[in-house]
């Protein structure tokens, strides 16, 4: 494991790292190839769901059907989680910003619809892992179980300084926030 550049403290596994620091570089407002969002969904294990998404997305249908498969895998991630009892207020909180979420991306406000990603991603950790998940050595320990997940934390872990960094484009915006949804999507 080594750690990224752009993350101090936090580990990815080595190989890695190239797709790693494409996408978020250190200096975030360095030029970003476009294809390293491409290359990091294929690193995820996502590349052909992320590509056809990029490629269809003004197809309201296949949105529609997509952002559907979305809430439902997050939804049963969310039901199927077993948490301690004072915990499951948590759960109903997290349930209840879906369809908010949602209405960012329909309404195309990708800025907005980020950040609330990011906070999501960061209850449900919580719900899937506790304490842990607020633990500076989490994603080497996600990156143990799964090195993909563990790649998959770091993503979700680099979102508010991704956003810090900006203003960024529409696109840019939109093609980060559907790496992650795919990701979600296909957990």
């Amino acid at each position: 494991m080594l750690c990224c550049p752009s993350c101090p403290g936090k580990s990815v596994p080595k190989e890695y790292r190239q797709a790693a620091e494409a996408l978020f570089p250190a200096k975030m407002a360095a030029a970003r190839d476009p294809a390293a969002v491409s290359v990091f969904a294929d690193v995820l294990g996502v590349g052909a769901d992320y590509r056809k998404l990029d490629a269809g997305w003004g197809n309201p249908v296949e949105l529609q059907k997509f952002l559907l498969s979305f809430q439902n895998n997050l939804d049963l991630l969310i039901q199927k989680t077993w948490v301690e009892k004072a915990d499951e207020d948590r759960k109903e909180k997290l349930q209840n910003r879906i369809p908010g979420f949602i209405a960012l991306i329909e309404a195309g406000d990708y800025n907005k619809a980020l950040a609330e990603f990011g906070a999501i991603l960061e209850e449900l950790a919580w719900l899937l892992f506790g304490p842990q998940s607020r633990r500076e050595d989490f994603v080497e320990y996600a990156s143990r179980i799964d090195s993909q997940l563990g790649l998959f934390w770091w993503y979700a872990g680099q979102l508010e300084r991704f956003l810090a960094a900006g203003p960024w484009d529409q696109a840019t915006l939109r093609s980060v926030l559907i790496l992650g949804i795919c990701y979600v999507t296909d957990f």
